[in-house]
């Protein structure tokens, strides 16, 4: 079983994810051989709340130039929106 520090890597705060912090919902980057499953449990462990669903998103790096005419790459990563029961919250203070 992994350690839940490896499979949440951090917590994403942007404009998305404050918009869907009211519908109680959190974004976290996490492992990219992480299952919902796994997401799940990292979260309740961590912040010892109750997780009612989890969707995940993988993102490809984007294309980047370096100084010569070669092409380098940013690395692949995956996004969890894990939303939570409605009477827990995750306190970002």
């Amino acid at each position: 079983m992994k350690d839940s520090r490896s499979i949440i890597k951090k917590m994403q705060v942007t404009e998305k994810g404050a918009l869907l912090g009211e519908a109680n919902k959190y974004l976290f980057e996490v492992a990219s051989d992480s299952n919902k499953v796994e997401i799940k449990r990292a979260v309740e462990s961590l912040f010892d709340v109750t997780v009612t669903k989890v969707n995940t998103m993988n993102y490809e790096g984007k294309k980047k130039r370096q100084r010569t005419a070669k092409f380098g790459k940013r690395p692949d990563w995956k996004r969890a929106v894990v939303t939570l029961a409605a009477d827990n919250k995750i306190d970002l203070a």
